[in-house]
Order: C-alpha cells, then structure tokens, then sequence
C-alpha cells in the first residue's frame, strides 16, 4: 500500500538530509577567520557583529535552514504530493506545516538529521489528519441513547453495501444487537443484497416494496429497533451521484425525517481526488460525519485519506481493506503515517 507516495517522501527526506550536510560544510567553512593583511584595517562594526555570529555558530556546531534551502525539495514533494490524489489545499497545508517544523530551526551538527527530518514529515502529516479530529464508532454507540441510528451514504459502487455488513460484523463482536435498514428501493437487487449479508450475520432486515419511499423504510427500522430493543439501526441508501438533484433531496428527507446520529460517507481510496469531491458535496447536502474508505489494500497511492480528512474537517473512520467481513480496520492517523513513512 501507498508504495509511491511512500518513495517520494523518502526522496523529500534525503533531499533534506543532504542540504543540512551541504550547508554545515559551507558554514564551517565561513566561519573561518580568512587571513587578513598585517597593515589590514579593522572590519566595521556590522560586518564585525556578523563573524560573530558565524563563530558562535561554528563553536555551537548548529546549522539553520532558510527558506531557499528547502524551495527546491519542497517543490518535488508538492508534485509527488499531487499525484498522489493528495487535493491542493492539502498538500498546501503539508507544505506550510513542513516549512515550520524546518525552516529557522537551530539543529546541532552530527546529530541525527534523518530522524529530525522524518519527525518534521510525520508532524506535518498528523497536523493535517487532526483537523477532522477522532470519532470512535464503538465510543460513540456505547455513550449515545439506543437505538442508534446510522445513516450510510455515497455513489454507486463503491462497496457501500459490503461496508455496512463489516460495521455490523464488527458491532455484533462487539456484543451490541443490530438492525438493517434496507432504503435502497431504486436499485434492482439492493435489498436481495444486504438480505445475503444480513442472513450469514443473522440480523434481521427491514424493507418495504421495490419503489417505496426510503425515509420511510429507515423509520420503520427505529420503531423496530425500539420495540425489539435493538441497539443500532444500519440505513443502506442508494448510491447516488452528488450531482443528482432529486437524489439528493431525497437523501435530505431521509435524514430530515430520521434524524440520523451519525452520517457515514463512503467511498474507495482508488478514486482519489474525485471521493474529495464528493465527500465535500455529500457533506454540504447532509452533513456527514465521518468517512469509510474501500480498497484500501488496493491503493497505491494514499492521498485520498489525508485529502478527504482535511478537505472537510471529517475524520475517517474504518478503512475496508479486503471482501472478508473482519476487513475493516478502524482508521488510525499514527498507522498511516507510518506506513507513508515507511516505519511499518
């Protein structure tokens, strides 16, 4: 997983690694008082204050890095960042949080530069992933009132289906008892699908005919959930495109009737750019709360999670990392950066 992002971030390390030696040897070399004529007169008081300054550096063994040391490799790494489906305004964001980790920082010289660069790297990543902050699904149904009711939305094809039967895996194992809603009443066979799921997990499911109103159907759930004493209810909506109108409002009534507790977005870690896109739009539409991305196991690229955490001040929740139903890994900032990293 993430293979190239994780060489130019290397790359972007070794850059760096290479100018802090460069520029300890061109320091050094400053800071040597050149001989000077017997008859020479004494240097200004500026330029006087200046070898001062080199000398107590030279004597300290620090190097500073400025803007200029870092232009170059920062550049490479804003291009790797990019075609990596890390969005603009992210690998914007990396950058800044790079440049302040580095630039203007004393750093003694025979000290582990390659770690301090890596240090710098994986603060900038994690800065980026905190902006959508944590969201626990097991912490958040155990403090909330049952049933809790958990509406999942996102496009056509993306295993959303498959992803809602994990979460249910996972929250069974869990010892909570669960209920499916079956709101995909547009799609020829959705309910047929959530019903094989639901059977090999043993959790009943509530549907209406092919065409019924969806809002109604994840309604019914809770009052079921409620007179069942059922824990969590699990809403399986159409996929939708974000760009469908009536779609969307539909969508919108869904959660205006319902009232869900948490919206999950979902969506495949293979679509890059365009999952950033939708996630924003889907957020705009209905406010979703965090996100679940598919295919993990299968992307080789890595951008889409930091993207879609920063893009919308979401977290992301689970990642899908294989067809089993115990393939969905609770998503964890520190593991992927790690991973980026190279550290496991």
């Amino acid at each position: 997983m993430f293979d190239r992002l994780r060489k130019k971030l290397t790359d972007f390390r070794e850059a760096i690694v290479e100018r802090v030696k460069e520029k300890g040897k061109e320091q050094e070399l400053a800071a040597k008082p050149a001989e000077a004529p017997a008859e020479a007169p004494a240097a200004p008081q500026g330029l006087r204050e200046t070898l001062k300054e080199k000398g107590r550096a030279f004597l300290d063994r620090e190097t500073i890095l400025d803007d200029k040391d870092l232009t170059a490799p920062l550049e490479e790494l804003e291009l790797a960042l990019l075609e990596s489906d890390v969005a603009l305004s992210v690998a914007e964001a990396i950058l800044a949080n790079v440049k302040r980790e580095l630039v203007g920082k004393r750093k003694k010289w025979g000290a582990n530069t390659e770690a301090m660069v890596k240090e710098a790297i994986r603060n900038a990543l994690l800065n980026v992933f905190s902006t959508g902050g944590r969201l626990d699904l097991l912490e958040f149904v155990a403090a909330h009132e049952k049933p809790v009711n958990i509406v999942f939305v996102g496009v056509n094809g993306t295993g959303k289906t498959t992803s809602i039967a994990k979460v249910a895996k996972k929250l069974l194992d869990a010892g909570y008892s669960v209920a499916i809603a079956s709101a995909d009443t547009y799609r020829a066979g959705a309910t047929e699908q959530i019903e094989t799921h639901a059977s090999r997990l043993g959790i009943k499911v509530i549907k209406h005919q092919y065409g019924a109103d969806p809002a109604a159907v994840v309604y019914d759930a809770m009052n079921f959930a409620r007179s069942n004493r059922k824990d969590v209810v699990l809403a399986d909506t159409a996929g939708r495109m974000h760009t469908s109108v009536d779609l969307m409002e539909q969508l919108k009534k869904i959660c205006r009737v319902t009232k869900p507790d948490l919206v999950i977005f979902v969506d495949e870690a293979v679509a890059g750019n365009d999952a950033v896109e939708r996630a924003k739009r889907f957020d705009e539409a209905v406010g979703i709360d965090a996100g679940l991305l598919t295919k993990v196991d299968v992307d080789a690229k890595g951008g889409t999670a930091l993207s879609i955490a920063h893009s919308t001040a979401k977290p992301i929740m689970f990642l899908g990392v294989g067809q089993g139903y115990d393939d969905l890994e609770a998503f964890d900032a520190e593991w992927l950066v790690d991973r980026l990293l190279g550290e496991s």
